[in-house]
């Protein structure tokens, strides 16, 4: 992958998310969710109707200082995004989360998922002031270990809490990176 060929854009405002934008989100989430992929949605198939008032949820709630929306374009063609998430409760405001961590099935082992979460362990620290990033995993499915090359901790799970299928249970992994 060349340098010059990915490039990442912030989505902080819902008018910033055009049609063919919001178009090209939920065609990933469906390929992904369809490939297997822990996304957001456990229960493949899906379809476009499917995770559309899910992301028009996500686009409506986009504001620069509590969610952003981030998307990687490799070649002009969208081929990851993720959401980031903070809590303005002073108590908590101090971290945030990260939600929907996908990437295209054609660009995968790319490097792609890796450049997406390293320019938003950039933004979270430099522009949001960010001090953790924390997120969930759905376990058995290698995400832990991806996340933990990137310097990513567990710091807990919940055995058995979700529930793909009866006697598919997986664990809900917890982890944390510290400091930014």
């Amino acid at each position: 992958m060349a340098a010059d060929s990915l490039t990442f854009q912030q989505l902080t405002t819902p008018s910033d998310v055009t049609p063919q934008l919001q178009r090209a989100l939920a065609e990933c989430w469906v390929e992904v969710t369809n490939a297997g992929g822990a996304a957001g949605f456990p229960f493949p198939p899906v379809d476009a109707a499917t995770v559309a008032p899910t992301l028009v949820r996500i686009i409506d709630l986009l504001s620069p200082d509590s969610n952003r929306l981030l998307t990687a374009t490799l070649d002009g063609e969208l081929a990851g995004w993720l959401c980031l998430r903070r809590d303005r409760f002073e108590l908590i405001a101090h971290w945030g989360t990260l939600h929907h961590v996908q990437t295209r099935t054609a660009v995968r082992g790319r490097g792609i998922g890796l450049a997406l979460m390293n320019e938003v362990r950039r933004i979270a620290r430099d522009e949001m002031g960010l001090e953790q990033l924390h997120l969930a995993a759905r376990g058995d499915v290698g995400l832990e270990d991806f996340y933990g090359r990137l310097g990513w901790k567990e710091v807990g799970r919940w055995p058995g809490a979700l529930r793909l299928a009866p006697g598919d249970d997986r664990d809900e992994i917890l982890m944390i990176l510290a400091p930014l």
